[in-house]
């Protein structure tokens, strides 16, 4: 069995690896028939499980478990499961692990990628709360689930640079502006032990705060420059304090900044400096999209995708990333494995 570690980006496991990165099926016990499982574990998410998978689960005919210590040896090991045709791609960990294993599998599976098992461990799990599943979900229960059918389609956003000829990044929650501020002040929650709904609460709250009760020249409120084009509409340059996009259903604590569901990526985009916030901000949280919103520059959008160019960074999922010219577009169609 391999273990290894994933991203570099990311806390994982200090533990000594004998094994090479590519990872070696493991028996399993089989009880309700053949069914090829490849697990790609971060054994220092906040709640891990990799020990119990070390003898194997029932229900999988075989398991493939890798923990891969770099981005290369993620890709190596995502190759490794294809050439074992893994009929289920288990994620265990948070919202950075999902993007970083999308990110990782490129156009390995193409067209036909495997089902894919989220077993949320991580410090954020907005993905998982998005697909209903109990805190307390395990292998055996996505393996049951798995066989019983029980799937929801979803599809990562996207986000290729302009130009650039590397693999777009996959994630689930893109932000810039306050939310990439709000983003850094969760991450030092989670240092202090606040995970999950806490964590976003505490930052949304704080960011607020900030802007609410900053001066006229906060940077909070002053916002960030962005050009934003939509498909057949001319490109847009403006100040804006925040833009937030999505193709998740739900987000944690039932915020529903998006408004009510929408086919395609969902966007929400704030003017700066941010009018009526005292009144906007409850609004907005509850799903509202009522017209004096848009007039008070709080603006809601479908897109199949759209440009951005950004002169500060953005966070996808949590990690933080360089602005620059963007193209961010639905991702391949994914089964995700739901109670």
């Amino acid at each position: 069995m391999v273990s290894t570690v994933l991203s570099a980006s990311l806390p994982f496991c200090d533990a000594r690896v004998d094994a090479p990165a590519s990872a070696k099926p493991v028996p399993g016990v089989g009880v309700l028939g053949a069914l090829r499982v490849g697990i790609v574990c971060n054994p220092k998410s906040h709640r891990n499980h990799g020990a119990e998978y070390e003898a194997g689960v029932p229900g999988a005919d075989s398991l493939i478990v890798a923990a891969p210590r770099t981005r290369a040896a993620l890709a190596e090991t995502l190759v490794d499961f294809a050439a074992h045709r893994i009929d289920l791609l288990v994620i265990d960990g948070g919202d950075g692990t999902v993007r970083d294993v999308l990110t990782a599998a490129a156009d390995i599976w193409a067209g036909s990628w495997p089902r894919v098992a989220v077993i949320p461990s991580g410090k954020t799990n907005a993905l998982a709360i998005d697909l209903g599943l109990p805190a307390d979900w395990t292998l055996t229960d996505a393996l049951d689930a798995a066989r019983q059918g029980r799937m929801i389609e979803r599809r990562p956003l996207e986000i290729a640079r302009v130009g650039d000829a590397a693999p777009p990044a996959r994630g689930f929650l893109f932000g810039a502006g306050a939310f990439a501020k709000a983003t850094e002040l969760a991450q030092h929650t989670h240092r202090a032990g606040a995970f999950n709904n806490l964590a976003v609460g505490l930052a949304l709250g704080w960011g607020v705060a900030q802007t609410l009760f900053g001066t006229a020249k906060s940077a909070w409120r002053a916002g960030t420059a962005m050009r934003l084009a939509l498909p057949g509409q001319p490109a847009d340059h403006a100040q804006r304090y925040l833009l937030l996009a999505s193709t998740l259903g739900q987000l944690p604590m039932g915020l529903k900044p998006f408004g009510p569901p929408r086919e395609g990526i969902r966007l929400l985009a704030i003017d700066a400096p941010p009018r009526r916030m005292m009144l906007a901000t409850p609004a907005l949280l509850a799903g509202s999209v009522a017209p004096w919103l848009a007039r008070a520059g709080y603006h809601h959008i479908a897109a199949a995708q759209f440009d951005i160019a950004l002169d500060e960074g953005f966070i996808l999922d949590g990690e933080h990333f360089p602005g620059g010219a963007l193209t961010v577009r639905q991702g391949p169609a994914l089964a995700f494995v739901t109670p």
